[in-house]
């Protein structure tokens, strides 16, 4: 595993020169789900790829940004599927973006994670790794990655990070937000996946929800590479993960890009989801 940690490592300070070079513009490419690639998604999967290459324990890879499981190793231990740089398209706008990565065992589904990383580029790249029944934190300085802190979630936070059109929301999830709202959370939300869950993660907790819509009934968020590594990360920290009725850990996998409804938060803010949410439940 460390040989993967250190391979992330470098990746991610190799994306930031990307970042850097400020390149935003669209590539005539789309990728499995018909969003238009950007050239800064397709600079970071190559060099993500390139370099998992190098690394006799991968077996195989898979990015949101492909259509296909890509084999490494044969005799290789470990399986890794990663969005090269989620949100990529706030870059535009100087907003943080992220990498993230999920590492898996045998086959790719839920069951068989057993480790997850994120990277947040931002005004500083920090990068958090869960694994062996802890979630630490890194800080870049001086082109090394150096321990900051251990992460815990309280058991109730005061964040609410939503996101989806409102327009499209079910009837449960407005009335999840009213009562939220209603009971005093702080509306925190960039757009970017990684750094809202980052902010939930290190504020002590909240909510971030990315719920079934009337327009996308599967949800938007895709399993492998972002909600099942994110779902991990949360209740290793403590926190717990749901698709509005069962633990997202527990979603089946019928294809590598699927997708699914999600909400991340403290144990208390996931339960909450789940009450109202089987309220409506037919």
């Amino acid at each position: 595993m460390n040989d993967i940690i250190e391979a992330i490592k470098k990746a991610s300070i190799e994306i930031k020169k990307v970042i850097d070079k400020g390149d935003t513009g669209k590539s005539e490419n789309e990728n499995s789900t018909g969003d238009t690639q950007l050239k800064l998604d397709i600079a970071s999967d190559i060099i993500i790829e390139n370099i998992f290459k190098e690394i006799p324990s991968i077996k195989e890879i898979v990015s949101e940004e492909q259509e296909a499981i890509v084999p490494l190793h044969e005799d290789g231990e470990y399986l890794i599927a990663y969005d090269p740089l989620d949100g990529s398209s706030l870059v535009d706008v100087n907003l943080s973006v992220g990498s993230i990565y999920g590492i898996y065992k045998d086959d790719f589904t839920s069951k068989n994670i057993i480790a997850a990383i994120y990277v947040v580029f931002g005004p500083r790249i920090e990068m958090v790794v869960a694994a062996e029944g802890s979630v630490k934190m890194y800080r870049l300085n001086g082109g090394i990655f150096h321990y900051v802190q251990d992460i815990k979630l309280d058991f109730k936070g005061n964040l609410n990070a939503t996101g989806s059109t409102q327009m499209f929301w079910p009837t449960e999830h407005k009335k999840l937000l009213k009562e939220m709202f209603d009971e005093g959370y702080y509306l925190r939300y960039s757009g970017g996946m990684v750094p809202d869950l980052h902010q939930i993660l290190l504020k002590g907790g909240g909510l971030f929800s990315y719920p079934a819509t009337t327009d996308r009934p599967k949800g938007k968020l895709r399993q492998l590479f972002e909600v099942f590594p994110f779902a991990f990360v949360y209740e290793l920290a403590g926190g717990a993960a749901t698709d509005g009725f069962k633990r997202v850990l527990e979603v089946e996998t019928t294809h590598i890009h699927d997708t699914t409804p999600c909400f991340f938060g403290s144990k208390s803010e996931v339960e909450k989801v789940k009450e109202v949410y089987k309220q409506y439940a037919s």
